[in-house]
């Protein structure tokens, strides 16, 4: 989709990335071509009219990874929050009957993970791991590389 930049405002710099999962309802199996379509095209529409970035989107088929930048004035749990409420708007807009059948008209379980993502190295391999969301390839990829964990 993207890359990450330095985004510069009046009173600040900043390069903030944000690895997003948010799981359907009950993980149930819902997202097919035609949903990641619209989710996709929702998270264009998100990125036109807030300081956001899609940066990379990936589907499974009971949760999306989205790896985000945004700016400082964006909480983390604001960003979620917008992803997920208006996501949701644009999956129920085109078929108003479709929200009836999907659990009285939400998309997203109540939950979700996140944590930052470094630029140098760590981006684009995590964007990788994103964009190869759906393939068994993926999982072997990513878990291939030993664990290296980071202190401070």
């Amino acid at each position: 989709m993207a890359e990450s930049k330095y985004l510069h405002r009046s009173h600040n710099v900043s390069v903030l990335l944000y690895h997003v999962v948010c799981t359907a309802k009950h993980r149930r199996v819902v997202f097919s071509e035609p949903v990641d379509e619209v989710v996709r095209e929702a998270c264009l529409e998100i990125a036109k009219r807030c300081e956001m970035v899609f940066v990379e989107i990936g589907t499974e088929r009971n949760h999306v990874h989205f790896l985000i930048q945004s700016v400082p004035m964006y909480s983390p749990t604001k960003i979620v929050q917008t992803v997920k409420s208006l996501t949701a708007r644009h999956v129920f807009a085109p078929a108003p009957e479709v929200k009836k059948q999907w659990w009285g008209g939400e998309v997203w379980g109540k939950g979700y993970f996140i944590t930052t993502v470094g630029r140098q190295g760590k981006e684009k391999i995590l964007a990788t791991y994103i964009r190869k969301q759906g393939t068994e390839a993926a999982y072997k990829q990513l878990h291939k590389q030993p664990l290296q964990l980071e202190l401070f």
